[in-house]
């Protein structure tokens, strides 16, 4: 008896325990506690990727007033639990990154978007690369259009760069395809077809006959190449029409590298005694803004003493720094290697520019227009007119991406991001274009007709040649296939559209912080 007693205790004891910790208000107690514990276990070294964004866009950031999570006094302290606990709220860097920008388009999308253009990369040496003109690429340049009645969508080709693999097939400028691998092209495959994982595809040809796109049997096999170098100079030239002398440069991206190509491009102008000049940018998606100077100066002149941008940031940063750190004035020289500059000494400029030309190129037109008469031959442009910088996890240089620096850069962080840091402004205070610039001279491409760069063929080149000897050409313009475009080999890459002020903000930024 006394054995069943013992027993029946036990098991009481046991079921009254059980149904202690089965009682849903203890066991959300303890879980509660739990995630208190494992939330002040977090340390910001936990989050060095989002601590390096939020410090970097509270500094820098263009918006940096209208959005409250990066307001200076948004946390007591950055060692403090909320600010630590705000980092881990995105587990992805990437997602806390485009939440912490204003209205960025990835988070609100195109229609309610303020922030267009900010972007990261996981590594900012593939950034750094692509800044260079470095890429993977299988070299074949091309525009995206929407055909028939449906969401059908065909390329044309742009041009091709030199020395790649395209360069070393059957395709050229003009030629038109519709599909890849067999399958034709729609708005809901082209991007995983085009832009997808595989290095190597095949285009699926195509012919316009009467003014219908039409299937041919002919393929193409490209294959993308690592470490591709793209010399943004694609054609320089002087055309002789009439009697008078007019260099020609078709000009594809702000790259620093080719700066001293770049001035000796405009000592052979100088040289030659042109007598007006035609820069081609209607596929230049942007760049350095240094280079941008370099090519405003070799037009109109070195004039150092006189205005070309002054830069506009955030309430911060402009409340914290001096005219002398917020001006760019024209330069006699290249920005790296100090060469001095070719100036041409115009007081006119001809400029091909597009719905595919933004950024560093706008702030050429811009930067010159209250210096000289810039001619505007194409179609509207894009309208960026915000710069932007690189940052690495480098807080002793501010965070500034220097190739110097390097082994500065935190070994446990290798992002970098590209924000929005402000607007410029050229002599009259202008910089307002963000609908874009507007052509003086407007013509489309046409894809029927696109003709060979360099060439009177091409319908722009021809129309520029037109309106400098102001003579009416007896040639039809009126495109006979216009594109309704959905975008290009470009519209991947992250430096597309961008004023990188690479160089110059450091300067400034060193400057600054020699004075306090």
């Amino acid at each position: 008896m006394k054995k069943y007693i013992i027993l029946l205790l036990s098991m009481a004891f046991f079921l009254t325990n059980c149904k202690k910790n089965d009682d849903p208000v203890v066991v959300k107690e303890q879980e509660q506690q739990e995630e208190q514990q494992q939330e002040e276990s977090k340390k910001l070294e936990d989050y060095p990727v989002q601590d390096f964004m939020w410090q970097t866009m509270n500094a820098y950031y263009f918006w940096q007033g209208d959005v409250a999570d990066l307001a200076d006094t948004r946390f007591p302290g950055l060692e403090d639990v909320s600010y630590v606990e705000f980092l881990g709220s995105q587990s992805n860097p990437a997602d806390f990154y485009y939440t912490i920008c204003n209205k960025h388009e990835n988070i609100v999308g195109e229609a309610a978007a303020i922030d267009r253009f900010s972007f990261h990369s996981e590594n900012y040496k593939d950034l750094v690369q692509l800044f260079q003109g470095v890429s993977k690429s299988n070299g074949l340049e091309f525009g995206l259009g929407l055909y028939g009645d449906k969401d059908d969508v065909f390329g044309f080709v742009h041009y091709v760069i030199p020395n790649s693999d395209a360069s070393q097939k059957e395709i050229k400028r003009g030629d038109i395809f519709l599909g890849v691998n067999g399958q034709d092209l729609n708005l809901d495959n082209y991007i995983d077809l085009l832009f997808g994982d595989s290095d190597t595809y095949t285009l699926n040809m195509a012919d316009i006959i009467d003014r219908t796109i039409t299937a041919n049997d002919k393929e193409v096999q490209l294959t993308q190449e690592e470490g591709l170098v793209e010399n943004p100079i694609l054609i320089s030239k002087v055309l002789e029409v009439e009697g008078q002398k007019i260099g020609y440069l078709m000009y594809n991206s702000f790259v620093a590298d080719f700066d001293d190509e770049l001035n000796e491009k405009f000592g052979e102008f100088a040289s030659a005694g042109i007598n007006d000049l035609i820069l081609d940018f209607r596929y230049n998606g942007g760049g350095r803004v240094s280079s941008a100077v370099q090519i405003a100066s070799s037009v109109y002149g070195t004039k150092t003493d006189e205005l070309f941008l002054k830069a506009r940031y955030n309430n911060k940063l402009q409340a914290e720094l001096s005219d002398e750190f917020l001006v760019n004035n024209f330069t006699d020289k290249t920005f790296d290697s100090g060469t001095p500059l070719n100036s041409l000494g115009l007081n006119r400029v001809f400029v091909i520019a597009t719905d595919r030309t933004a950024s560093a190129s706008e702030l050429v037109m811009n930067g010159l227009a209250p210096y000289v008469e810039v001619v505007h031959v194409g179609t509207k442009t894009v309208g960026k007119n915000e710069f932007s910088n690189t940052f690495v996890d480098d807080p002793e240089n501010g965070n500034f991406y220097n190739p110097d620096r390097e082994g500065n850069i935190n070994p446990k962080n290798q992002w970098a991001i590209q924000p929005l840091l402000g607007r410029n402004e050229n002599a009259d205070g202008f910089s307002d274009y963000t609908t874009g610039l507007v052509p003086d001279h407007e013509l489309d491409e046409d894809v029927a007709s696109l003709g060979v760069l360099g060439e009177t063929s091409d319908p722009l080149l021809q129309k520029t040649l037109d309106a400098i000897s102001g003579l009416s050409s007896k040639r039809d313009f009126r495109p006979m296939f216009p594109v309704d475009y959905v975008g290009d080999s470009k519209m991947f890459k992250p430096t597309s559209g961008v004023m990188l002020m690479d160089g110059l903000m450091e300067n400034h930024y060193r400057a600054s912080k020699s004075q306090e």
